[in-house]
């Protein structure tokens, strides 16, 4: 893989893995949203986003479209790929 590219394991890219990635992802909003120093409702008006909509999504109970990650992404103030970048935290 090219650097900078989102690394999922083999086991992580399976079709039964969706709960985990999404919950990976929630996981990397939620910690982008607090390093931002704003509350979900916050995020969700910047986004033009419905706060329960961030609250499913930080919770891994949403499978946010690349639109909404972009929108999510620049209420962040941070490139997208940085937001992705973060399901590789541990």
């Amino acid at each position: 893989m090219e650097t900078g590219q989102l690394h999922l394991s083999e086991e992580q890219a399976e079709e039964g893995s969706r709960e985990e990635i999404l919950k990976r992802f929630g996981v990397a909003l939620r910690v982008a949203r607090l390093s931002a120093g704003i509350s979900q409702e916050e995020l969700a008006l910047r986004a033009k986003l419905d706060r329960t909509y961030v609250g499913g999504a930080e919770r891994g109970e949403r499978n946010v479209s690349l639109v909404n990650i972009c929108r999510l992404a620049a209420a962040l103030e941070i490139r997208p790929d940085e937001l992705l970048r973060l399901l590789d935290r541990d």
